[in-house]
């Protein structure tokens, strides 16, 4: 925020309220992709012909596929985060 300097006190709570703004929707963003990520890896792995409505296989599939998406996207976040914690090694 070196750039801030010459602003006033209103100004940098402005620009400090957008960043907040900005940073909110990048985090929706990748939610939206994340979950269109899985949506197609689940739908690939579990749908065999769509239909009116999913039979229980299916639904049961579908779940399963996204609980270990679920999992395995925390699993890599947290060493990710306990890597860097460390100092990266």
């Amino acid at each position: 925020m070196d750039g801030f300097d010459s602003l006033s006190a209103s100004e940098k709570a402005e620009a400090t309220e957008l960043q907040r703004m900005i940073a909110i929707e990048q985090q929706k963003a990748q939610f939206q992709a994340q979950v269109h990520t899985f949506t197609d890896v689940c739908w690939d792995k579990c749908v065999d012909s769509p239909g009116s409505k999913l039979d229980y296989r299916t639904e049961t599939c579908l779940q399963n596929c996204v609980e270990r998406f679920i999992d395995t996207t925390l699993a890599v976040t947290n060493r990710f985060t306990q890597m860097v914690q460390k100092g990266g090694h």
